[in-house]
């Protein structure tokens, strides 16, 4: 039987990061999506067009996605044909992310609308077609998910990322004094136990 992971980066990362997987799931053909698209409807057939070609040759498929990578995810392959999905600080309410921006820059929607992008003093683009095309189309996700969420988390909060998991039958594990970006050896290698631990669970739950 043929398995596949498709492994999905976050911002600034790349499909390079795929090879920390490939230890994970030895008998998987571990693949990163190595998407050049910034808005959601870009990254959505980039994503669509990669997975219908790895479905066509794989029994099994297993999504990993990082960030902003799992709002890509779910935007662009809900209804499809996913086994699991493992999410690594999930952005999983992207209006409630754009609107908490706007408000740190000071940018109200009316000049939004107006101005259609601006460009925050911290670095972000906001772009009114962005945030329309978030409301437009709210995510439906129904494929079984592991959360992983650092305790220090500065850009998504607790609160939102659990009442996503509740929502979604999720599985959410806090990793005590994590971060958004999980980078630092004790971070990778709770990572590393964190897919080990569920995947074992789940294999036993059948």
């Amino acid at each position: 039987m043929k398995k596949t992971v498709l492994y999905v980066h976050g911002k600034g990362g790349s499909a390079d990061e795929t090879d920390r997987y490939k230890a994970l799931f030895p008998d998987c053909d571990v693949v990163g999506s190595d998407y050049r698209g910034e808005m959601p409807w870009e990254v959505k057939e980039e994503l669509l067009s990669e997975y219908r070609r790895l479905a066509a040759r794989s029994d099994r498929l297993i999504v990993i996605a990082n960030s902003i990578g799992a709002y890509f995810v779910m935007n662009a392959l809900s209804g499809e044909r996913i086994e699991r999905a493992f999410f690594i600080s999930p952005v999983v309410d992207m209006e409630k992310l754009i609107t908490g921006m706007m408000d740190a820059a000071g940018v109200g929607e009316e000049e939004l609308k107006t101005r259609k992008e601006i460009e925050t003093p911290f670095g972000e683009r906001l772009s009114m077609n962005y945030l329309r095309y978030v409301r437009e189309h709210p995510l439906v996700w129904t494929v079984p998910t592991e959360i992983l969420y650092g305790e220090k988390d500065a850009l998504i909060s607790l609160e939102t990322v659990s009442f996503f998991a509740k929502r979604h039958d999720a599985t959410l594990t806090v990793m005590k004094n994590g971060e958004h970006w999980f980078h630092t050896e004790e971070q990778m290698e709770f990572l590393d136990g964190w897919i080990r631990e569920r995947m074992a669970k789940n294999a036993k739950r059948g």
